[in-house]
């Protein structure tokens, strides 16, 4: 990507606060429970660290890795499982992390995956809702922030490897959504 015009989008504060919030439904839906957190790498990486820290009750998290995107911005509608999980998911409360929910190709193949595995219960816990470009028929459970279109990197999105240091959110001028 040649340099492109970036603009904050949601800056850091606004990003621990609905993190904060996010934590605090989780804990309160879960009272008296547990939770284990499936966060989707790479993107994830950052808001799950943040998001354990902010839920009160106690919680395990796993990792796994899928690829759609590659290098490009547009999903090929095929998915790769890069990393699958360590921990056994049978009979617990299970919410998938992930970072931003797009076309919904990738998170409806994850969680009809986990789905299989028996969970006691299986939520979504998205940083960003994305709908303008929603394929399938797959909500999350716990929302962030939501966005129409536009493509934006940072707080653990990237573009090509790049960006997932920024600690604000940035929607790239010009860039394919």
């Amino acid at each position: 990507m040649t340099a492109q015009r970036m603009d904050v989008l949601y800056p850091r504060d606004r990003i621990a606060a609905e993190v904060d919030r996010l934590g605090q439904e989780i804990s309160t839906d879960y009272a008296g429970d547990e939770v284990m957190l499936v966060a989707v790498l790479k993107g994830s990486f950052l808001f799950v660290a943040d998001l354990i820290r902010a839920i009160e009750i106690p919680a395990k998290i796993d990792f796994v890795r899928l690829a759609s995107y590659g290098s490009g911005t547009q999903t090929s509608g095929i998915i790769e499982f890069r990393k699958d999980l360590e921990m056994p998911i049978r009979d617990r409360n299970v919410i998938i992390v992930e970072d931003i929910v797009d076309s919904g190709f990738t998170l409806e193949c994850l969680y009809n995956k986990l789905l299989l595995q028996n969970p006691k219960s299986l939520k979504i816990c998205t940083l960003i809702d994305k709908r303008a470009r929603r394929e399938v028929d797959i909500e999350a459970d716990y929302v962030g922030l939501t966005m129409d279109d536009g493509f934006i990197v940072g707080y653990g999105l990237d573009y090509d490897e790049r960006y997932r240091d920024l600690p604000d959110i940035h929607v790239i001028e010009g860039a394919p959504a």
